[in-house]
């Protein structure tokens, strides 16, 4: 990863001073989600425990961040943004991998309250995710059948992550006062305007850590064209990742590394 400071994304000199890229690579593995689980793919961690053997596992891979989405107990095909249940997965992690960066969500999942998205603060990880705005996604979700925990039939999901310029505000407030890095995820190229109004605001400090979300429904589409762009409207004093859904992934985490970014990686097939 590049350090970030004083370097402009968008300066080519810049970039031929600092090739090839010498830093250290930073990188992100994503280890679930906050809609699919193991109705989708069963090797995707629900419980707690699971959760920690699969960060357990990227960390021997190399990766220095995981983000993780806790589930909900009670039904484990459900997410949840339970202070308790963020406690319990983030200390079975640090006792496995003691140096890794912890980044809980709080994007949650299509019934998560913005209340919660607040309390699983609580849980106090170095970093947590924020959606920079809005984003819309409809797809089909699998049945969990009656052999499964917490079966259900299939299901159309239909929904809309209503996060607001107040709301972004606040949640960049409560992660200041408790000193957690945020990540500001982003989905297109508009919401630079609520990145750079936390700046202007001071809610978040250098250096400031960006996610581009890329092929999410709603959001850019994941072609070196548009990452592009998407770095180079980088203000000064940022790192950035990458995230490329389903597909994509490979190919955008491997520019992302060659325009000097961080790289993020993992499981995830929808925008949350």
């Amino acid at each position: 990863m590049g350090t970030g400071f004083g370097w402009d994304y968008g300066d080519n000199h810049a970039w031929m001073r600092r090739a090839p890229i010498q830093d250290p690579l930073i990188i992100t593995c994503a280890l679930n989600g906050g809609i699919q689980g193991k109705e989708s793919h069963p090797a995707l961690p629900e419980h707690p425990e699971e959760i920690a053997a699969q960060a357990y596992a990227a960390y021997n891979a190399g990766a220095s961040i995981v983000h993780i989405h806790g589930r909900d107990p009670s039904s484990w095909g459900d997410c949840t943004n339970d202070p308790a249940v963020y406690r319990e997965i983030n200390a079975l992690v640090r006792e496995r991998c003691p140096d890794i960066i912890i980044n809980n969500t709080t994007g949650g999942g299509p019934t998560t309250t913005d209340e919660a998205r607040i309390a699983c603060l609580d849980a106090m990880p170095e970093m947590a995710s924020i959606n920079m705005g809005p984003d819309m996604s409809r797809f089909q979700i699998a049945e969990r059948p009656p052999t499964m925990d917490c079966p259900r039939p299939a299901m159309e999901v239909d929904i809309c992550l209503p996060f607001t310029y107040g709301f972004i505000e606040k949640l960049a407030g409560a992660m200041q006062e408790r000193g957690i890095r945020p990540e500001m995820e982003i989905y297109q190229p508009g919401q630079y305007w609520v990145s750079q109004d936390l700046i202007d605001k001071g809610l978040v400090a250098t250096p400031y850590v960006f996610q581009f979300v890329m092929g999410s429904q709603t959001g850019i589409y994941p072609t070196p064209r548009n990452l592009l762009h998407m770095v180079s409207e980088l203000p000064r004093d940022a790192v950035f990742s990458v995230i490329g859904i389903g597909k994509f992934q490979w190919s955008m985490a491997a520019m992302g590394v060659l325009l000097g970014g961080m790289s993020a990686w993992g499981w995830k097939t929808t925008s949350i």
